[in-house]
This record gives structure tokens, C-alpha cells and sequence, in this order.
């Protein structure tokens, strides 16, 4: 018999103070890659920004510098430095080094605040190899510093009084530990995303970002500049929002329908604007945090929509033979942005970012049905646009059920047959199964030769998907193609989507490294951004990276992702003179071991998982790339074009 383990008293750990984080980091910030290293700047912004909405700070300013460090500083209060009672030392000490410690937890210094949890900048402090903080207050500038999360003694003084007309304010900056960070890069356009939004959901706040670190490699940097910079200022708030992500859409009315209120101490916020696209674009917010599962608050904005449409179609005659308009006919083409500010939001779902107070979803109905259908009333020709636009999205819809051909919905769906092209895998445990969707039939066939087809399924596609972001889903469907992925996937489609029912938890697009692979691989994605969403969301679709390039010396093989990796892998392993360089033209030129080698076997290959970090960015992304309007991806291409790398055709 085995020995038992000893577990007493003496196995307890105890893991005092900001120690804890370190162990675990990302039970507190999510994860140690880019995501999470972003996190610690969107933590320290968050203390500015709640400085803002208690009405004591109108400017922030986030700078990525040249040493792998960024500061956060803002004009508000400052950080009290005064003497903390129980702790016996300065205040910021105290909220720097102690979990749960802030001024959010009473609602007397801040009334409403997204960081509720206390441990924001103590987490940032925590996993920073150094973290200095300069405070602006009580009439001196303070300064303080801190290695690996503890302070350093001494660091703690008064440098001197302010001058007369001296604003008051705070500046974080800190380096993250790189032992604990996967990666040290801060990416500009990551931080630019998150700080526009941040913009748009508090008018009249300013945030610059500059980044002094990588001004010299950026295409976008006027000559002779030695740094990047761009400030966000939205006076206006949600509704240039909305603006925003209609910039390439065909709207149908040109003001942003706009309302607010608030009951109960929770603040509501509501921008709408219907478009002539198919795909709606409706975002939620709490507190500024974007609750990409929806909640509350959204739900009791989708069925007050729903009525008060229904109830200005019915009044004016306007449904023709129609007996109601369903909430996705309302919500076809429609861009929407609902904020909430409330003093003690309660978050939950998967990733903690659904909106929960059950209080919510009756003030958000009852104040979008009071407004909306004032605005409605007041303005006809607007009412008349988003009902007509309505209407014709519930005729498309009825036509199709009529006509016995395929639906909008799951029934064109429920034969219980897989595609006859699909090599399903042995396994039907969704956990540990993997699809591969391929372009074109060579590769196909080389991938199910090559293919581990105990966990591995292989659908091949032939050419390129219909364009779905152009088309609605009765005409979707009539695409062989997509109703093979749909049924071999087979969670459904649209609102019946249901995540439960995959067969698949990893789905795996696999295209050509070449212009026709790229755009296939974006007509996928559309597909599954716009109809399957929670596939997403939910981490299960990935891009598979095949390699650029196979070199051999000497009887060894390497591969190279790059042209870059190819020339250094000539230089350290080949001593500059390869026996042979192998450019794949496309996965049909490997044959099945070479696939499975470098493309499909888990201990080898390259995946690049598809994420939705930001769904307002993505949502306007596939509308510029995917959309009828042609100018703004003109002005995407020109912007971008030295970002693209020389390809053989």
C-alpha cells in the first residue's frame, strides 16, 4: 500500500498580505499573457475614472515608455497620504499593500465605481518588479515606491509644496514583473481600444494615451515625432458612440435617438440609431464595464424595444398582414449602447460579466418605454424608418417559413444525418474533440489521412463561404457549405444557438498562409461571429498557423513560420547554407505527414485562439472588412498597408 499523505496543521499555508496574488495571479487579473498584463493599466485607469464619476477628475493620461513601464496620472483628488489609524502608516501605503483596502466600500466617497473590489492597485503593485506613485495633495507633492509589491524603506516623503495654481492628482507607473508575465509588450492599439471606450461612456472626460516606446516603428507617426499620441474627448458621450460604430454603416435616420434617467441611485443611459445592414449591434455597459453576457440591464431593454415598436406599428396602422414584430426583426440593423451606473452592481456568468441586480431590468423597460416611446411619437418619420425597416426583417422571415424551403431557423437544420464531406473523430466527448474545418478538398484529404481520428473530425470546405454579413439567414442557409459546418458543429443557428449542444469544443479553421487563405478564414469568422456568437465567447474556435517555410541541413528539418524565423533559423542552425528551402504554396502541397507534423499534432503546432476582448471593436471591424460600404475599407487598407508582408501569388 501507498503511503498517506500527512495533511495537518502544519500543511496549511497562510499567505500573508500581497503574497497571495503573486502565488495566483490569475485568480485576480485573469490570466499572466498580454490580456492580463493589459489588465493591470485598465485596473490603475479604473482608480482615475472612478475619480471622474464622483466629479473630481476631467483628465487622464496613459503613457507606454521606453523602459517596458506605463503611468497612469489623472487630476483628481490625489491618493490620501495622511496617517492610516489601524495600519500606523501612510494611507497610500495601506491601499497599495493590503487586499480589499480603498474607499468603495461605503458609497460616501464614491457613489458609484467599477472597481468595487478593492484589490485593483494593490494586485498591480503586487505583480510590479518596482511601482512608484506621485500624489499631488494636501498642498505637496508626495512620492512613494515599492519593489515586488513591498515598500521600500525610506521611499515614503514630502519633495515639496505646490504652487499656487498646482493641480491636485496622482501618478501611478510601474514595471511588471516579468517573472510573472508571459510576455512584456504593450501594445498601443489594445490600450487605444479600451481608452476610446472609456471616452465614449464618460462625456467630457479627456484620456490621451502616448506611447514613447515604439513611436520610431509606427507607420501612423508624423515624421521627426519621437512619440504616438491620441486623445479621446466625447462631449457627447454614447451617442457619438453609436456615431462611431455606424461610421461605415447606411443609417436610416441621422440623429442618434438619446434618453437617460435614473431611479433608485441607478443611472440609466440609452443611444440607438437604425441602419440598412442585416446584422444588429447592440452593447451593454455597467459601470464601464463592458458585460459582454448581457444581463439585466440589456434584457429589460430588448423587450421594452420590442413593445413600444409593436405599440407605434399597431397605433399607426403600419404592420400591414403582419400580427406582431418579433425582437430580432426590431433589432435587425440596429446599433444601440445602454450604460448603467449603479452603486452596487452584482456580477455574474461565466466570466463575471453579466449584470445580475434583478432591480435593473424593470428601470431600464420602464424609462426606455416611458422615452423611447415619446421620441417615437414626437418624431414619425424616424418611427416610420425603424418600423418599415422592421416590418420588411419579418416578412423576409415569414416568406421563407411559407415557401417549405429552408428557414431562418434550426428546422431547415434537424436532419439527424452528419454531411457526407465530414471525417468525424472516434470520440464523442465535445471536451476533448476538435474539429478541423479546411479549405478545399487536396488539403482535406491530406488532413484525414494525417490526422489523429480518435479526437480529430475534418470538415472540408469547397471555395469561399457565402459572405454572411450581407445576407439574411434565409438566404445563409441555402449555402451548402455553411449548412454543412452548421450541422456538423450542431448547436443550431441564430437565436436557437444553444452551446450545450456542441459536438466540438475546439473548432479549428485551417487556411492557406496566403490573400485567398486570409479571406476565407474572415468569412468563417463572420459566420461565427455573427450566428454563432458563443463559440466565441466561450473560447472554442481557433485559427491553426501552418508553416511558411521547411528548411533542411544536414538531415535535420526545421520549420518557419515567417520570413523573419526563416533567415534566423538559417543563420543559427545552417551556418548560412541550407541544403534545401521549402516555400509551401498551401496545405495541399504537404502531404499528411507533413500536415499532421507541423500543423496538427498538439505537441507541435501553433494556435491562435479567437477571442472577443472588445465586442464594439470587433462588431465595426466585420462591418469595415465585410460590409457594403466600400470608402472606409479603402481607408483600412491605405492606413494598413505597410503592415502587410510581401506574398508570393
Amino acid at each position: 500500500m501507498s503511503r498517506e499523505t500527512e495533511y495537518g496543521a502544519g500543511q496549511i499555508q497562510v499567505l500573508e498580505g500581497l503574497e497571495a496574488v503573486r502565488k495566483r495571479p490569475a485568480m485576480y487579473i485573469g490570466s499572466t499573457d498580454s490580456r492580463g498584463l493589459h489588465h493591470l493599466v485598465y485596473e490603475v485607469v479604473d482608480n482615475a475614472i472612478d475619480e471622474a464619476l464622483a466629479g473630481y477628475c476631467d483628465r487622464i493620461e496613459v503613457a507606454i515608455h521606453d523602459d517596458g513601464s506605463v503611468s497612469v496620472s489623472d487630476n483628481g483628488r490625489g491618493i490620501p497620504v495622511d496617517t492610516h489609524e489601524q495600519y500606523d502608516r501612510p494611507a497610500v501605503e495601506v491601499i497599495m499593500t493590503v487586499l480589499h483596502a480603498g474607499g468603495k466600500f461605503d458609497n460616501k466617497s464614491y457613489q458609484v465605481s467599477g472597481g468595487l473590489h478593492g484589490v485593483g492597485v494593490s494586485v498591480v503593485n503586487a505583480l510590479s518588479e518596482r511601482l512608484d506613485v506621485e500624489i499631488k495633495r494636501d498642498g505637496a507633492l508626495w512620492r512613494d515606491s515599492f519593489d515586488h509589491g513591498e515598500p521600500t524603506e525610506g521611499a515614503f516623503e514630502r519633495v515639496r509644496d505646490l504652487e499656487e495654481d498646482e493641480e491636485t492628482g496622482t501618478t501611478v507607473r510601474f514595471w511588471p514583473d516579468g517573472d510573472i508575465f508571459e510576455t512584456d509588450e504593450f501594445e498601443f492599439s489594445t490600450l487605444e481600444t479600451r481608452l476610446r471606450e472609456l471616452a465614449f461612456l464618460n462625456s467630457g472626460v479627456e484620456i490621451q494615451l502616448v506611447d514613447e516606446g515604439t513611436a520610431a516603428d509606427a507607420d501612423d507617426v508624423e515624421p521627426g515625432a519621437d512619440r504616438r499620441e491620441r486623445t479621446f474627448y466625447y462631449e457627447g458621450g454614447i451617442r457619438e458612440f453609436v456615431r462611431y460604430l455606424d461610421e461605415t454603416k447606411t443609417v436610416l435616420h441621422d440623429d442618434v435617438i438619446y434618453y437617460s434617467d435614473s431611479e433608485q441611485d441607478i443611472e440609466i443611459e440609452v443611444a440607438l440609431q437604425a441602419t440598412e445592414e442585416l446584422q444588429g449591434s447592440i452593447h451593454a455597459f455597467a459601470n464601464n464595464i463592458n458585460t459582454r453576457e448581457g444581463g439585466t440591464h440589456l434584457t429589460g431593454f430588448k423587450t421594452a424595444l420590442t413593445r413600444v415598436v409593436n405599440d407605434y406599428a399597431r397605433e399607426h396602422s403600419l404592420l400591414g398582414d403582419l400580427d406582431s414584430l418579433k425582437g430580432e426583426d426590431v433589432r435587425e440593423g440596429l446599433t444601440a449602447v445602454i450604460s448603467v451606473k449603479h452603486p452596487d452592481p452584482q456580477f455574474e456568468g461565466q466570466t463575471k460579466t453579466k449584470l445580475g441586480n434583478s432591480e435593473v431590468r424593470g428601470i431600464v423597460e420602464s424609462i426606455t418605454h416611458e422615452k423611447l416611446g415619446t421620441y417615437l411619437e414626437e418624431n414619425p418619420d424616424i418611427a416610420e424608418a425603424i418600423v418599415g425597416k422592421a416590418v420588411e426583417a419579418a416578412k423576409a422571415r415569414k416568406a421563407a417559413k411559407q415557401a417549405e424551403e429552408l428557414t431562418r431557423r434550426k428546422s431547415a437544420l434537424e436532419s439527424t444525418s452528419l454531411p457526407g464531406k465530414l471525417a468525424d473523430c472516434q470520440s464523442r466527448d465535445p471536451s476533448e474533440s476538435e474539429l478541423f474545418v479546411v479549405e478545399g478538398d487536396s488539403a482535406g484529404g491530406s488532413a484525414k489521412q494525417g490526422r489523429d481520428r480518435r479526437f480529430q473530425a475534418i470538415l472540408p470546405l469547397k471555395g469561399k463561404i457565402l459572405n454572411v454579413e450581407k445576407h439574411r439567414l434565409d438566404r445563409i442557409l441555402q449555402n451548402d457549405e455553411v449548412r454543412a459546418l452548421i450541422t456538423a458543429i450542431g448547436a443550431g443557428i441564430g437565436e436557437e444557438f444553444d452551446i450545450d449542444d456542441v459536438r466540438y469544443e475546439r473548432i479549428i479553421i485551417l487556411s492557406d498562409a496566403d490573400v485567398d487563405g486570409a479571406h476565407i478564414r474572415t468569412l468563417l469568422l463572420t459566420l461565427l461571429y455573427r450566428h454563432m456568437r458563443p463559440l466565441v465567447e466561450a473560447g472554442y474556435v481557433y485559427a491553426a498557423k501552418p508553416p511558411l517555410y521547411r528548411i533542411r541541413y544536414r538531415g535535420e528539418t526545421y520549420d518557419a513560420m515567417t520570413e523573419a524565423e526563416r533567415d534566423r533559423i538559417i543563420e543559427e542552425k545552417c551556418d548560412g547554407n541550407p541544403t534545401q528551402v521549402q516555400r509551401f504554396k498551401g496545405l495541399g502541397e504537404m502531404n499528411p505527414d507533413q500536415l499532421w507534423e507541423t500543423t496538427m499534432n498538439p505537441e507541435n503546432r501553433i494556435l491562435k485562439q479567437i477571442t472577443v476582448e472588445d465586442a464594439a471593436a470587433a462588431d465595426k471591424m466585420f462591418s469595415v472588412l465585410m460590409g457594403d460600404a466600400v470608402e472606409p475599407r479603402k481607408q483600412f487598407i491605405k492606413e494598413r498597408a505597410t503592415d502587410a508582408e510581401w506574398v508570393d501569388i
